[in-house]
């Protein structure tokens, strides 16, 4: 494609279509490889019966079916939201063929591919959607020559005339081949009413017309009926599928080999590593035993080894002198209530008299309340909680 004509390209598109640059690309790709299709601006007419401005790629596509290569008829309908969205694609038959329905092409010409439907860019490309649809073709003709009488078509001299030769029809082939040497490229193709997908105004070409393209040469098939070259195609295609299908089925078989093998070398290395575990929990489970008897061990001997006579005073030992302070003050506390108990059991016994008592007892009190305020004094500096 000329960088001039792909240009013009780009400023058509600059209003109409939200990727242009992605859409001019995959154009591009496709139009350089297959030299038969061109871009059209036209109306597309949707299924509720409104329309809109696309771009489409219109021409043939070649098929090869049974060792013939055959020029198939081909229309893309780009959307606005390409390539996030898939083209819309129909087959085009001329005056002189017949749309053969199947499982990808409808009575209208509308293809449905797996491809379409599994359509996520950037994966999915404009130029893989065509050799696809070629591929499928070939195994299955969209399109087959239109039945001719002897009245509609007689028969041509031997040298045939100038430019419109046509190859020898074979039976069980979709259609025959022929040259034309129109230049406007397709010629009478049908368009369905608004609803099928089709342009219903005249196309305008972004680029020069069609020409030399080749279209299908109407042939009578003479004694064999039309019956009987479906059932020929019909057998053909069914033997290519299970072919195919064997030739899957064998690969999936391999697979599921393979990998259930994997699966049991996994298994054994699951239950090798279990294995290896419990050991290693066994073993920890020990050297935590031993560690602790040697902890005793050494606690044991140390205590035999210190003297019998330790005073208590020395093996307590506070960390800070505010927790020194703390705990003298709580000792002497507690020996003043001790004192004020003794007190009681010496007034209860007659060793002192109630003077003598309530004397102390006032005297112990006063110094014991006093204690008690220093002591929840120091607790709350050390950040302790409340003793009382």
């Amino acid at each position: 494609m000329a960088s001039i004509n792909e240009n013009a390209l780009r400023k058509m598109l600059s209003k109409m279509y939200k990727y242009r640059d992605l859409t001019v690309r995959d154009i591009t790709n496709v139009t350089s490889q297959y030299k038969d299709l061109k871009p059209v601006i036209d109306n597309y007419v949707f299924n509720d019966g409104s329309t809109k401005e696309l771009l489409s790629l219109a021409g043939t596509v070649p098929v090869n079916y049974r060792g013939n290569v055959y020029n198939i008829p081909i229309c893309l309908w780009l959307l606005d939201t390409y390539p996030y969205n898939p083209p819309i694609c129909f087959v085009k038959p001329t005056s002189a063929m017949m749309i053969k329905t199947g499982k990808h092409v409808d009575a209208n010409g509308k293809v449905y591919l797996p491809y379409l439907h599994e359509w996520k860019p950037p994966q999915s490309a404009l130029l893989v959607l065509i050799q696809v649809m070629i591929l499928l073709f070939g195994e299955e003709p969209p399109v087959f020559s239109r039945p001719a009488t002897q009245t509609s078509y007689p028969a041509f001299p031997a040298a045939g005339p100038p430019n419109t030769a046509c190859m020898p029809n074979t039976p069980g082939l979709p259609f025959s081949q022929s040259h034309s040497t129109n230049p406007g490229g397709f010629q009478g193709y049908p368009y369905p009413s608004a609803g099928s997908g089709y342009p219903t105004t005249t196309a305008t070409s972004v680029y020069a017309p069609v020409s030399s393209i080749n279209t299908v040469c109407p042939t009578a098939y003479g004694t064999i009926g039309e019956d009987t070259i479906r059932a020929s195609l019909v057998s053909a295609v069914s033997d290519k599928l299970r072919w195919r299908m064997k030739e899957e089925m064998d690969r999936a078989q391999a697979e599921l080999d393979a990998l259930k093998r994997t699966e049991e070398d996994l298994t054994k290395g699951h239950q090798k590593l279990e294995k290896m575990v419990t050991k290693l929990d066994l073993e920890m489970a020990d050297v935590e035993r031993n560690i602790e008897l040697i902890e005793l061990t050494v606690a044991l001997e140390k205590m035999e080894n210190q003297s019998e006579d330790n005073d208590i005073d020395d093996v307590i030992v506070p960390t800070a002198p505010l927790y020194k302070q703390i705990m003298n003050l709580y000792a002497e506390e507690n020996a003043i209530e001790d004192t004020i108990f003794y007190l009681g059991e010496a007034l209860h016994k007659g060793v002192i008299d109630l003077d003598i008592f309530l004397k102390h007892v006032r005297l112990l009190s006063r110094k014991q309340f006093q204690l008690r305020a220093l002591m929840e004094k120091a607790r709350k500096i050390a950040g302790l909680c409340d003793l009382y």
